[in-house]
């Protein structure tokens, strides 16, 4: 593995200072730079378990799907996040099963699950930290499940929106409606008639592909503290 991509990794791992020298070389040895095109499908469900992903450029989504084949977004992953789930066969106390899709051309590296299955039985430090960011993950997942269920479509526009801002940097939204409502387990039609409503009220300008975000201390009035809803 190149050093570029090892230095990530130990920057990244903190169970790494507890490896033994062979646990170190098993690490590296299972461990690969992939790139997954932007519209890949990365872990199918139930039908994979690809390994732990450290996602250097780029970015993916993680997903699960109804019986009726519609899917809701759990979370994205972006640079310097850790892909725990497409590694859950490795992980006796955790079942739920997730897709993962690159939404842009995605650099990672990939630590094949039966490595990483190994280091989890044979290193506590490792199974401490794969259990903790496993735990951190659902965590994130029931909140999205509570978040549909119980906000209402404008807050969770707010809520997205002021998300999306405070993790760019940036008040430019570069997001189309279809997206939004992706990320957002919404209809497109629920999101452009509130993105209409918005710009009415000054809280955005739409433009092609994107939003412009005019007053983001609205947005944030709107929102709330939904965590405490």
């Amino acid at each position: 593995m190149p050093e570029k991509a090892s230095d990530l990794y130990i920057r990244t791992f903190t169970f790494w200072p507890h490896l033994s020298d062979k646990e170190k070389e098993l690490a590296n040895t299972g461990t690969h730079p992939i790139r997954y095109a932007k519209g890949t499908q990365v872990h199918r469900g139930p039908f994979d378990c690809i390994g732990v992903l450290l996602i250097k450029t780029g970015q993916l989504r993680v997903y699960t799907l109804s019986e009726d084949g519609r899917d809701i977004t759990l979370y994205r992953l972006f640079p310097g996040d850790v892909g725990i789930l497409s590694a859950s066969c490795t992980l006796d106390a955790v079942t739920f099963d997730v897709y993962i899709d690159a939404e842009e051309d995605t650099d990672v590296l990939r630590t094949d699950a039966p490595v990483f299955n190994k280091l989890v039985q044979q290193n506590i430090y490792v199974k401490a930290y794969a259990y903790e960011t496993a735990a951190h993950r659902l965590s994130e997942m029931l909140w999205k499940l509570q978040e549909i269920l119980f906000l209402s479509a404008d807050r969770r526009l707010a809520l997205f929106l002021v998300e999306e801002m405070e993790k760019t940097g940036s008040r430019e939204i570069r997001l189309t409606h279809e997206q939004i409502a992706k990320y957002m387990g919404s209809a497109r039609e629920v999101v452009s008639r509130l993105v209409k409503y918005f710009s009415q009220e000054g809280y955005v300008q739409p433009g092609r592909g994107r939003l412009t975000i005019l007053d983001p201390d609205a947005l944030r009035n709107l929102a709330g503290n939904p965590r405490e809803a």
